[in-house]
């Protein structure tokens, strides 16, 4: 089914197609999106994609720069305090109501542990005083839509392969073994988690809530890593997935924080690069794509398209190949064989090879989905990539970090 069908008004915009600006990173900016989006809807997009904390600083003091902003959903906070995003009317979406729970109040499944931090149920919902919150409403503060639970990546060309949920753990990345040959994603509100989620598996530290850490906490961390770093167990730290995807490709490092896109390009170039199912939980991520406060009229109309667009079934079924899922995942389904829905959702062993993205085979026969099945990654959730109180302060540490 076209999605531009359920568009018409947008199309008949007066004299010329309306143009909407997307600023956001690589991970979701993808030309055959752009391409496949303006094919279907009849208006003319435009992708700006760049680092996490570029696009984050333009889309937090200038609202004029953008008509949608695609990130994570600890960038949430910063935006809505920022005021550059304005509310997202539920009314206006198409697809609102196939919306999972894990989105709409925490957990994929009623057995499922909430993960700590930022779960982004706890930042969804426009409140009655403005803020945002976990009461329902009908305005909400961004689109829920890709999403994924992030571990690490190891070679098990020189790791012996682990067991996932068992013998796979965090702390892994704090093994004095692998000295010299570990990076993490050089992200405070990211890798400082990995480096938690590893200290404490260690046993280093403890953490009363590791979802919103105080400062004492945070400098007990730090004066750990940091001595780490100084005994010169980090390679380094990655901004960008091909970034990280060199680091691991040329041997420099043997395990490392990783996103999906990266663990599927190593394994297509040959490298047996693991994705870890840790026993300590998962630290989630959910993307959000937020309306500009400046985007009204005709150009409002087509960003809601857009927003509208990317739930249709057609762009869940896209990032499903790069390992990513979607909110509300059925309707994508009959965009997938059988086949590749038992693998990327139901985690089952691939009856077949499958192409990545880049039309490159990814998934070979036989192979299953790390961590198994997305409801049972979901059940694992340590904790969400999530802006803290003491956020201002961790910026500092995590320079002093880089810079050890």
């Amino acid at each position: 089914m076209a999605a531009g069908l359920s568009f018409p008004s947008i199309i008949k915009a007066v004299n010329a197609k309306p143009t909407i600006r997307v600023v956001g990173t690589h991970v979701t900016l993808k030309e055959p999106i752009r391409r496949k989006a303006e094919e279907e809807l009849g208006i003319n997009i435009e992708f700006y994609p760049g680092g996490s904390a570029e696009v984050l600083l333009k889309a937090s003091t200038d609202p004029h720069a953008f008509d949608l902003y695609e990130q994570w959903s600890n960038s949430i906070n910063v935006l809505w305090q920022a005021n550059t995003i304005q509310p997202i009317d539920i009314n206006r979406l198409t697809y609102w109501d196939e919306v999972n729970g894990l989105t709409k109040h925490g957990r994929i499944t009623e057995n499922a542990t909430i993960g700590k931090g930022d779960a982004p149920h706890k930042l969804l919902y426009v409140q009655e005083d403005g803020s945002i919150g976990s009461t329902p409403s009908h305005l909400i503060s961004f689109l829920p839509y890709v999403h994924n639970a992030d571990s690490y990546g190891y070679n098990s060309a020189i790791i012996p392969q682990g067991v996932p949920y068992q013998t796979e753990s965090w702390g892994w990345l704090l093994d004095k073994k692998y000295q010299g040959k570990v990076a993490i994603v050089n992200a405070p509100t990211i890798g400082l988690f990995d480096l938690a989620l590893a200290a404490q598996a260690r046993g280093l530290i403890s953490f009363r809530d590791i979802g919103n850490m105080t400062r004492q906490e945070v400098d007990q961390l730090f004066e750990i890593v940091i001595e780490y770093k100084r005994q010169g167990h980090f390679r380094g730290v990655w901004s960008s997935v091909p970034h990280s995807i060199e680091l691991m490709a040329s041997n420099d490092v043997v395990l490392q924080s990783m996103f999906s896109p990266g663990v599927s390009a190593l394994n297509e170039m040959g490298i047996p690069c693991i994705y870890a199912a840790p026993k300590e939980g998962y630290r989630a991520w959910h993307g959000v794509m937020c309306l500009s406060r400046e985007s009204k009229g005709e150009r409002q109309d087509a960003a809601y398209a857009f927003m509208n667009w990317w739930l249709s079934g057609w762009p869940g079924a896209y990032i499903a190949r790069q390992g990513y899922y979607i909110s509300n995942p059925e309707r994508s389904r009959e965009y997938m064989a059988p086949e590749e829905w038992g693998y990327w959702y139901s985690g089952k062993p691939a009856e077949q090879e499958f192409l990545g993205i880049d039309g490159n085979v990814s998934v070979h026969p036989g192979e299953i989905r790390r961590g198994g099945s997305y409801q049972r990654r979901f059940e694992n959730i340590a904790v969400w990539n999530t802006v803290m109180d003491t956020y201002e302060y961790t910026l500092s540490k995590w320079n002093e970090f880089l810079m050890a």
